[in-house]
């Protein structure tokens, strides 16, 4: 059945409409739901949504599928959205509660694969560091897992409008302490009470200041930031007006950016001509005794071989930051060629869809 594009790009532009905050720490309720929720229920928002296996029933049934589960089975002559997450994240201890407990509940209940049990299931990469080890290898992965041929078959031919949606976020952390004296110190935070204060993300701030070449995480970190990125990074840093050095969490954002527009780039051609894909990079950061916050850094869409973007960049000469009052707190807040956090330009690529 021939693909009615215009379901797609008629979200897609509304999607587009939608504004966007960036460089501004939030708490991750707030991130998750006005940013990352929103803007994947305007894609499939009146559309038959798929995301459990038990509305799979009956449409590659084996001579053993003979109970009622059957009758769980989606109506597929009804324009139809099947949708999947993956996610990578750093494998560092100091965040998993949120990693695990708050994206799960808000972000992955709405948009990750949930098996018979209930169990969601994400396409889930902690590379050290966060970013991606390989944004090819990972779109690659979260595409071909997401349906079997005959599904997709199915899907294909239930109805012109029905298309398969890849969702993918990207994230990195940062660690941050509140001193008595009012400073804020970046790259470092505590566990708990008990403890020391330590390095976060230890790999990235290991990186710039101890470069390992033999330490492939340092390596990768390195590549992901780029030799001129690296450069003033270690040489030169970012610090705001008043003197906080934000540094640690300006690599950690180039890492989540790039390694986005590296999966945004594979999805490309890894995804065929049904295929939608939303990418987010964030930075999660870590504060001992306090909820863990966030601030969200670049979108992207991947359809028919075009990819739009829109967020900051990643020339760490054009970061800058400062600590700004907000509802009771002290946030960070970046700003990326000293654009305002909601005026960033939309920009365009595009390649050749798979066929």
């Amino acid at each position: 059945m021939a693909f009615d594009a215009t379901i797609v790009k008629k979200r897609l532009a509304q999607f587009w409409e939608l504004n966007a905050e960036f460089g501004h720490e939030h708490n991750a309720v707030h991130v998750y739901l006005s940013e990352i929720v929103s803007d994947r229920y305007v894609l499939v928002n009146g559309l038959q949504l798929l995301h459990d296996e038990l509305q799979l029933a009956g449409l590659n049934k084996s001579d053993e599928d003979t109970n009622d589960v059957v009758a769980c089975g989606a109506d597929l002559s009804l324009p139809t959205v099947i949708t999947t997450l993956a996610h990578t994240n750093c494998g560092d201890r100091i965040h998993q509660g949120e990693a695990t407990t708050s994206y799960q509940q808000i972000v992955a209940s709405r948009f990750a694969c949930m098996s018979e049990i209930g169990e969601y299931k994400l396409e889930a990469f902690s590379p050290t560091g966060g970013g991606t080890d390989d944004g090819h290898t990972l779109a690659h992965v979260t595409v071909a897992h997401q349906l079997d041929a005959p599904i997709r078959k199915a899907l294909y031919d239930g109805h012109p409008g029905s298309f398969v949606l890849v969702n993918v976020d990207l994230k990195t952390h940062v660690g941050r302490i509140d001193l008595p004296n009012g400073k804020v110190l970046i790259g470092q935070t505590k566990e708990s009470k008990w403890r020391e204060s330590r390095s976060a993300c230890g790999a990235i701030v290991g990186t710039l200041k101890g470069y390992n070449a033999e330490n492939g995480v340092h390596r990768r970190i390195r590549q992901d930031l780029g030799e001129a990125n690296f450069k003033y990074l270690t040489e030169h840093g970012v610090k705001t007006k008043d003197g906080v050095d934000v540094t640690p969490a300006v690599a950690a954002a180039i890492v989540a950016i790039q390694g986005m527009l590296n999966t945004a780039t594979a999805l490309e051609t890894e995804l065929d001509e049904r295929g939608v894909g939303h990418l987010t990079a964030s930075l999660t950061v870590n504060r001992p005794h306090l909820d863990d916050t966030i601030v969200y850094f670049a979108r992207a869409t991947v359809f028919q071989g075009q990819t739009r973007v829109q967020g900051f960049g990643t020339d760490a000469s054009k970061f800058s930051g400062r600590v700004v009052e907000y509802k009771g707190d002290r946030r960070l807040l970046l700003t990326y060629d000293g654009i305002d956090a909601s005026d960033h330009p939309v920009h365009e690529s595009s390649a050749k869809p798979k066929s």
